[in-house]
């Protein structure tokens, strides 16, 4: 018997009824003679209404308490989804974090996957049970909860299918697979039928939200089958693929937005080596992710510095910079958070010349400015006034006329 591994996002387990019909789905499955591991969110709102109740008892709680707190929703959904496999008649198990063997960093909040210690869910499978995983939870090597970050029960999913080796991982979501852009902005969205880990991987990191990118990274890395569609309608989906399986190289695949964003620009910095080292590392150290940077000429030993973090870690990151005031020149911190990212992902950009051309005059027949510009072989993104998000999205998918059917 093959095992699979299906995972069910908050929106899939919103409710009893959505519960029950996650528990026929998994039944059908079986029938079909397979081993079938389950990995569940928390139910929809879930954690939202968990981080309200920490932030009515303090605005900045412990990240230790909060990700003990936050691990809870995810127990509450597999025990539900464990009692409606049982009442059709289907032994079932739901285990948390710990009791499966996550292993875990110590990075509350944020942590990564050290291993998986399977032998838990082999044994249940062994025994003939579905076996119902909590997602985007572990614990340390000193019995620490820790939590891996929003939306990253995706990335258990594809962890627990490549430590078992299973045939496939099936990520079900409330649309029916990976489209061109977000369908509830851009009305003509197309659904691709496939598309590679390094477009996925752009994508999800770009604001894609249907995938955790450290999934993806998971997926490629190990080669495990990944395969995304709806919990409420039956259909193939979309499935993300190696690059060489791609018979023909499509240009652009799809457009994405984020409005996670802020900008912070350092005025008057000091034109010298080892600044920017000086600012960078110690943003860094407290694991802040930066995006794009840009640097300007410089002129009477100063120059102006300009990048952009998560909008969430805006005023983290400005503290670290008034720290780092200490030790360097800058005459003035300047921020922006209404700002919003704009990129075009496409494996064929690698072999195609005049993509950027086309995206900036799509831009620009909206009256739309660029502030910042960011590429890579597969991507241009441009950071733009967060107002304009939407009207920049439809034009830009409309100028690569990724609305239209191919046959």
């Amino acid at each position: 018997m093959s095992v699979i591994v299906k995972k069910f996002g908050g929106t899939s387990v919103g409710d009893t009824t959505k519960i029950k019909n996650v528990a026929k789905q998994i039944i059908r499955a079986i029938e079909l003679g397979h081993q079938v591991v389950v990995v569940v969110s928390a139910m929809g709102g879930g954690t939202d209404r968990l981080i309200a109740l920490a932030e009515e008892i303090s605005s900045s709680p412990p990240e230790r308490e909060l990700d003990v707190l936050l691990s809870t929703g995810e127990q509450v959904s597999i025990a539900l989804l464990a009692m409606a496999v049982s009442e059709l008649g289907y032994e079932a198990i739901s285990l948390t974090g710990n009791q499966v063997g996550i292993l875990t960093d110590g990075f509350y909040s944020n942590a990564r996957i050290v291993s998986i210690n399977n032998a838990r869910i082999l044994t249940e499978l062994d025994l003939g049970k579905v076996v119902i995983l909590a997602g985007f939870q572990g614990v340390t090597i000193d019995d620490e909860i820790t939590t891996l970050g929003r939306g990253a029960s995706d990335t258990t999913a594809v962890a627990v299918a490549a430590s078992l080796g299973a045939g496939r991982c099936e990520i079900y979501t409330d649309v029916d697979g990976i489209f061109t852009a977000d369908p509830q902005t851009v009305k003509n969205a197309r659904k691709l039928d496939q598309i590679t880990h390094e477009e996925m991987l752009e994508m999800a990191g770009l604001g894609a939200k249907v995938l955790h990118s450290r999934s993806v990274e998971l997926a490629q890395k190990f080669e495990v089958p990944l395969v995304v569609r709806s919990s409420f309608h039956r259909g193939e989906g979309t499935i993300i693929v190696k690059e060489s399986e791609m018979m023909e190289r499509v240009v652009v695949s799809g457009v994405t937005s984020n409005k996670d964003q802020a900008k912070i620009s350092l005025i008057g910095i000091e034109d010298k080596p080892g600044v920017a080292a000086k600012v960078f590392q110690a943003v860094a150290e407290q694991k802040i992710n930066i995006d794009m940077i840009i640097q300007n000429i410089g002129h009477d030993g100063t120059t102006d510095l300009s990048f952009t973090v998560s909008e969430k870690d805006l005023s983290s990151t400005v503290d670290i910079i008034e720290e780092v005031r200490r030790q360097i020149k800058i005459v003035t911190v300047e921020t922006d958070s209404n700002i919003s990212k704009v990129s075009v992902v496409g494996i064929g950009m690698v072999s195609h010349v005049g993509i950027a051309a086309k995206m900036f005059s799509a831009l620009a027949i909206e009256n739309i400015n660029i502030q910042m510009i960011s590429t890579s072989e597969i991507k241009i993104s441009c950071v733009i006034d967060q107002s304009q998000t939407e009207k920049a999205v439809q034009m830009v998918h409309d100028s690569f006329d990724l609305g239209r059917s191919i046959s």
